[in-house]
């Protein structure tokens, strides 16, 4: 089954719960201050840890055989930082193979994505590009996972429109299909003040080829329920288009999260339920995990399946 046909007719979809906040507290490892996580497949504990994160998600999609979908580490990995951190296009295309051949000894049905994200805050939006400079600068990176051969693209937390744009652009012009996803805020918005509504229409009505869907991901489904109730959000377009949330464990806002020195995190069966609950007002198909979460709690989702 192609990445296309798994969203349109599959119900229930798994994705990849935290790598970053796990790697970094029950692992211990150091990230690259440029390109994040995205070297830790050149170093052996890195690895080590990578694989087996995966396969723990994996043995759950596995146990309640569901779709799987996982990204590859490379947020942070644009051009800009490549270069800055001494790399080149290749640290792009050994991600990929990293996380392929964890496909294909998976044993499930499981897709791999590219994954990109905003130049600069995700959750500020301070030095957010325009819909023109975007499709410019993440082309490069967009065109490696082409190259390399991904099921998909996943822009992840994005948070003004007009670089969503022009990611959508980047992406549109390789044929690949993708999904945008957008850092979202209890009052229904994007950090720019966008509703999910109108940036939704705006993508579908620009772009040539749609994005496969829309999501959300590093925050709580309990925001993401308040997003969603919100009037203007309440049409047939977001309950059509926008399908997955990857879920922080923590309803604290952004700017109270980031860079908190302590792990903030819920029972993995009261985060279930309120995953579960989102279904109450959306479509939404697409589960998967982000700070604070381990397959505890997406074992915890799944089993709600």
């Amino acid at each position: 089954m192609s990445f296309v046909n798994c969203i349109e007719q599959k119900s229930n979809i798994l994705m990849e719960g935290a790598l970053g906040e796990r790697l970094k507290r029950e692992y211990k490892l150091d990230f690259d201050k440029d390109v994040a996580l995205a070297k830790l497949i050149y170093d052996s504990k890195g690895a080590v840890a990578l694989n087996t994160l995966w396969s723990e998600y994996i043995s759950i999609a596995r146990k309640y055989d569901l779709p799987f979908l996982a990204t590859t580490p490379t947020r942070r990995a644009n051009r800009e930082r490549i270069e800055k951190a001494g790399g080149t296009s290749s640290i792009i295309v050994d991600n990929v193979r990293f996380v392929r051949n964890i496909q294909q000894e998976s044993g499930v049905e499981m897709y791999v994505g590219g994954l990109l994200g905003c130049k600069g805050d995700a959750y500020t939006g301070d030095s957010a590009l325009s819909k023109n400079d975007a499709k410019e600068f993440h082309k490069w990176q967009v065109d490696l996972f082409c190259q390399s051969g991904v099921d998909f693209l996943y822009a992840g937390i994005m948070p003004t429109l007009p670089e969503a744009t022009g990611i959508a652009q980047a992406i549109a012009d390789t044929g690949l299909p993708y999904i945008i996803s957008f850092t979202i805020k209890k009052d229904g918005r994007l950090i720019d003040g966008t509703t999910i509504s109108d940036a939704i229409k705006y993508i579908d009505s620009v772009i040539d080829k749609k994005p496969t869907c829309y999501m959300t991901n590093c925050v709580h489904p309990n925001i993401v329920y308040m997003a969603l109730s919100q009037p203007f959000n309440n049409n047939d377009i977001v309950r059509s288009r926008f399908l997955g949330i990857q879920a922080n464990t923590s309803p604290l806002s952004y700017a109270e999260l980031d860079n908190s020195l302590d792990l903030k995190c819920s029972e993995p069966d009261i985060f279930a339920d309120d995953m579960i609950r989102l279904r109450e007002i959306s479509r939404i198909k697409i589960f998967g995990g982000c700070c604070g979460t381990d397959s505890r709690h997406l074992d915890q989702v799944a089993r709600r399946f």
